[in-house]
């Protein structure tokens, strides 16, 4: 994930080429890439998460956030790629763009209800005091 990040700020397309699976190569637009690279100004990136990708594996997932500015417009780019191996090595197979986290449902504590703390009186007597 890396090196493909530093290959979009170098400019290396042929690097991005050689490391899309098979079915990616097919939709990839080399001239396309190279155009958009001039107006482009990377300013960093960040690894949120990643997922399988060891060395028995033959998939992972990344989920990380590119910041760049094109023009004079700065853009997050988010998303969750997908890697996958071909011939032992390791090439981006797909992504998802924006990524959602799971919904997290929190259980409210009522005034009444015994305190979450394990004191055995009630919620407004202990911690909701």
């Amino acid at each position: 994930m890396r090196s493909r990040y530093s290959a979009h700020v170098l400019g290396n397309t042929d690097y991005l080429v050689a490391t899309l699976s098979k079915d990616q190569r097919a939709d990839y637009d080399k001239e396309e890439a190279e155009q958009s690279f001039a107006d482009t100004k990377w300013l960093g990136l960040e690894i949120r998460k990643t997922d399988m990708g060891g060395e028995t594996d033959e998939s992972g997932r990344v989920e990380f956030v590119a910041r760049y500015r094109n023009g004079m417009q700065q853009v997050a780019h988010h998303e969750l790629s997908f890697f996958t191996r071909e011939e032992g090595r390791w090439v981006f197979s797909g992504c998802e763009m924006n990524p959602k986290a799971p919904t997290v449902r929190v259980q409210k504590v009522g005034r009444n209800d015994p305190c979450t703390c394990g004191s055995g009186k009630k919620y407004k007597k202990c911690c909701g005091a």
